[in-house]
């Protein structure tokens, strides 16, 4: 089973950048999953943010998303980010780190295998 953590939450305002950051322990070769971002706002359904394939040379993003965020890997490190730019309140969640055998946009949050605890932003008017 693999161990997700997250890190680079924080309150930002409208405009700001953010980086976040989760690092994995897996007795399972890291670049064996695909990984992936979801987040969850109060009330409302985990959604997908965006994902990348296990070598790194496919991604994918959600709608709300696209052009503002970036994710990447780091195999080597055992690590994957999520690059926030040009936030907006609308982006304020509990953003969770996910692991899997795939990822895409049409990936449910129910079918994902490994979670991380979850970092909280929030983005300010």
């Amino acid at each position: 089973q693999v161990q997700l953590v997250e890190s680079g939450g924080g309150l930002v305002q409208a405009g700001d950048s953010l980086r976040l950051s989760c690092t994995t322990a897996s007795g399972r070769s890291f670049s064996a999953y695909a990984m992936g971002w979801f987040r969850q706002a109060p009330g409302k359904e985990r959604e997908f943010v965006a994902a990348i394939n296990w070598s790194g040379d496919s991604t994918y993003y959600g709608d709300p998303v696209k052009g503002r965020f970036t994710i990447s890997r780091d195999n080597a490190k055992k690590m994957v980010y999520l690059q926030m730019n040009s936030l907006k309140p609308e982006d304020t969640a509990v953003y969770y780190c996910a692991a899997d055998d795939r990822i895409t946009s049409a990936t449910g949050a129910s079918r994902i295998s490994a979670w991380g605890q979850g970092t909280q932003v929030t983005v300010s008017s």
